[in-house]
């Protein structure tokens, strides 16, 4: 009878043996296996992963933990690389946007100098070089700015500020501009202050680069409108435009995004960049469309609550502005 058990248990422990030997073979051959795999991930730029060469045991979750973290750091890796092209461009673009108007007013200031000109035509050519360094110092502005806020290193100031008459009065600053182009713009407020508790000078750079991109791009109907929908307020800039395609609107946000291709272009691509950016530290968002040949862009901010209006009664003007209500231009 004891034999018969010692039999048993000798027979037992034979094959739970010949089974570990297997398992042991198996394990190895799956470790070597995934060796080879990881020398040569390591030694080449690959897209292959990781395979199994034996399913034993909990190896095919190591496999599959190894894939995943294999994915976020290739994931990673094109995201660097993008970024690293993105610099590349950024740099160039900067470079040429500075050197343009530099080259330019140096060009313009060699022929102020030559023996012979007329009066009439220095001054021309003194007001040219007035004007493209003051390009060059709105680009420098935008990029001085821009990097603030990339950085983290802007900070907004919120106060109670009446929305209709700040807007019509940054609107009111452009009118040369559009007399030069011989149109005028259309504008529309409410017929009630809209009050909006934001960064004063945040929402007057927002409405400048709106205004300013409108007048780069556009070719005339013309339209500003504040409007309040409930408790948002919505501003919105438009414009009839040839040199923006539907393909462009998923871009028009992107930094030195510009539709502009010439040599000459007097724009660094950053003033819808910095819009969304200050729309969005305000608590707000904004959003493009093309509809036919009109480009229009959207914000849209909230409105102060009834907490922080403490005399909605008192509207503040700026100094030396006609009331909105009183302009020719602006319907109400």
């Amino acid at each position: 009878m004891a034999i018969a058990v010692l039999s048993g248990i000798s027979a037992a422990l034979v094959i739970w043996a010949g089974v570990a030997t297997v398992r042991l073979l198996l394990y190895k051959k799956q470790v070597r296996h995934m060796l080879k795999e990881l020398e040569l991930a390591k030694s080449s730029d690959t897209n292959a992963i990781f395979t199994s060469a034996a399913k034993i045991g909990q190896t095919q979750q190591v496999i599959d933990a190894l894939n995943c973290v294999l994915e976020k750091y290739r994931r990673k890796t094109k995201r660097l690389l993008r970024e690293n092209q993105s610099y590349r461009e950024s740099i160039a673009s900067i470079s040429h946007d500075i050197r343009t108007p530099l080259t330019s007013a140096k060009g313009y200031m060699q022929m102020i100098q030559k023996d012979g000109l007329s009066m009439e035509k220095k001054m021309q050519y003194a007001k040219t070089v007035e004007r493209r360094l003051a390009d060059l110092s709105d680009m420098l502005e935008q990029l001085f700015l821009y990097a603030r806020m990339e950085a983290g290193e802007l900070t907004l100031h919120p106060q109670l500020i009446n929305a209709c008459g700040l807007f019509a009065d940054t609107i009111s600053m452009f009118y040369e501009d559009f007399c030069k182009k011989n149109c005028e713009p259309s504008i529309e407020l409410p017929s009630l202050p809209c009050w909006l508790f934001v960064d004063r000078q945040a929402f007057i750079r927002v409405i400048e680069n709106l205004v300013k991109n409108a007048l780069a791009h556009g070719n005339g109907n013309y339209r500003m409108s504040l409007r309040k929908e409930g408790k948002t307020a919505v501003l919105c800039v438009s414009n009839e435009t040839d040199s923006i395609a539907q393909s462009d609107i998923c871009h028009i946000f992107d930094r030195f995004y510009t539709t502009d291709r010439s040599t000459s272009r007097k724009t660094t691509g950053l003033g819808l960049s910095i819009v969304k950016g200050l729309a969005g530290q305000m608590g707000g968002e904004v959003d493009a469309r093309l509809e036919g040949k009109v480009f229009s862009i959207e914000m849209r901010l909230p409105c102060a609550a009834e907490k922080q209006i403490s005399k909605p009664e008192l509207i503040e003007m700026e100094e030396g502005f006609t009331p909105y209500a009183q302009s020719d231009m602006i319907k109400t």
